[in-house]
């Protein structure tokens, strides 16, 4: 029997890349736009780059330096997914949509401290 196929799986080719990339522009516009951590994070981790790339650092110490700000940016969007899918299945308080969202909030804290851990990390060795 074959499995049903979702609408949103019809496009081929380029019309595909072109509705990923209006996908993902939209995720991005609607964090910015109603995350206010995806927006202060966004602020830190652009400054915070401009340091990274200037810094007197191998290039993949750059490359680790920046690449676990982006990470902070990833977990931080997936977190908004979790939040918007539990209130998209009720807004009403349950147990466990606060067990979602929970987890959530602690996988971003936990790749805050890791973002925080590597850039101590690199400025001692390089400093210190």
């Amino acid at each position: 029997m074959e499995q049903p196929i979702s609408e949103f799986k019809t496009k081929r080719g380029m019309a595909r890349i072109a509705a990923a990339f209006r996908n993902t522009w939209d995720g991005v516009a609607w964090a910015w736009r109603s995350e206010a951590a995806f927006r202060q994070e966004i602020m830190v981790i652009a400054v915070a780059t401009v340091v990274a790339l200037l810094l007197p650092v191998s290039g993949f110490q750059k490359l680790a330096l920046v690449g676990v700000l982006v990470l902070v940016l990833i977990v931080e969007i997936i977190n908004s997914a979790i939040e918007a899918i539990v209130d998209r299945i009720s807004l009403e308080r349950h147990p466990l949509s606060k067990v979602a969202k929970d987890m959530g909030s602690a996988a971003v804290a936990l790749t805050l401290l890791l973002a925080v851990a590597t850039w101590a990390v690199v400025l001692y060795t390089r400093y210190l």
